[in-house]
């Protein structure tokens, strides 16, 4: 290594060929996993300190073959090339298999559309998943065909400049003019009237299905939201579009809910709030009592492509249900634009 950085991650980072898939998160768990030697002699500490003229050899493990078995499930794809797929998730699927999961999952349809023509940079269970969204959200999802195109996707998720965009259903109206919302720390509005959202997340302490709001440890977590449209007067629910500035785990239901704006059906966050029939009709209420889900859609999606450079986005119209719902707390007129 010549002028190396001080530490080694960051060293082989720097230094190792292009090509290899090795990004430096991949450099990271090799490091830990011992799989980094420097004389035959394992080096597992990130920070350890290296100098100029030093070797290190990189053990990369075999890919382990995949044992998932591909599976002829329908799929919406929205675009296809030789380094990526986009794809519109319906409800219910989950992305990859897991305990209690081992088949019916988008990496098995995957599997059944385009067989080992995935990345596999996710490992095993994980062939070309690049991100995720929950079983019960619907949307837009990249996947990687190649290793190259999977570590330029991650690498634009982890510097957080994917763009991201959520419809979701949500009880109440978010107004800037809602004295409540003033109160509520990490809770700020900018022009526009679009709610900000600034916190904190982490697990649970005793639910560790759930994330927690935190002012102090925890992940740093963004979230902005418009209004476009309410229903019900005064207002019962709201469509609003999301937008993240960061991508944690249940990000968008964690942080409507501590705005008091949990989204309808979200039965983990609390979005079961009560209607009143008298603001809204009665067959309005019961469709929102009803709705088995989190009323969340990955609607936009856009990232630069890994090969051409250029920037791409893509559109995903709402799913059945929700628009079934909306028309129903309209009283039957359709979405307003």
């Amino acid at each position: 290594m010549e002028n190396p950085p001080a530490r080694l991650d960051k060293a082989l980072s720097r230094d190792v060929p292009e090509g290899q898939g090795l990004s430096r998160s991949r450099l990271s768990a090799l490091i830990k996993s011992g799989a980094v030697s420097k004389g035959a002699i394992p080096v597992c500490e990130l920070r350890a300190r290296v100098a100029e003229g030093e070797v290190y050899d990189i053990t990369v493990p075999v890919v382990e073959e995949s044992h998932i078995t591909p599976e002829d499930i329908p799929l919406d794809i929205i675009y296809e090339d030789d380094d990526l797929i986009v794809v519109n998730k319906p409800v219910g699927m989950v992305v990859h298999p897991a305990p209690g999961t081992p088949s019916g999952t988008l990496v098995n349809a995957l599997l059944g559309h385009f067989g080992t023509g995935l990345s596999a940079v996710g490992g095993a269970t994980r062939p070309g998943i690049v991100h995720r969204i929950d079983k019960d959200t619907s949307g837009l999802l990249v996947v990687a065909k190649n290793d190259a195109a999977h570590q330029s996707l991650a690498a634009q998720f982890a510097a957080h400049t994917v763009h991201r965009e959520y419809l979701a259903l949500v009880n109440g109206q978010p107004d800037q003019g809602d004295p409540r919302l003033n109160g509520i720390k990490g809770v700020s509005f900018e022009p526009g009237n679009i709610l900000r959202l600034t916190t904190q997340l982490a697990r649970h302490k005793t639910d560790r299905q759930r994330q927690a709001v935190l002012f102090q440890g925890g992940r740093h977590a963004i979230t902005r939201a418009r209004r476009i449209d309410s229903y019900g007067n005064p207002a019962q629910v709201s469509l609003v579009m999301c937008w993240l500035e960061t991508g944690r785990t249940h990000q968008i239901r964690v942080h409507m809910a501590h705005a008091g704006h949990g989204l309808v059906g979200d039965q983990t966050y609390g979005g079961r709030r009560k209607l009143s029939p008298k603001a809204i009709s009665q067959a309005a209420v019961d469709a929102a009592r009803a709705f088995p889900r989190q009323a969340l859609h990955a609607a936009s999606l856009g990232f630069i492509h890994p090969v051409t450079g250029k920037e791409i986005r893509f559109q995903a119209d709402l799913p059945e249900d929700m628009q079934t719902l909306i028309a129903t707390l309209k009283g039957g007129k359709d979405l307003a634009k």
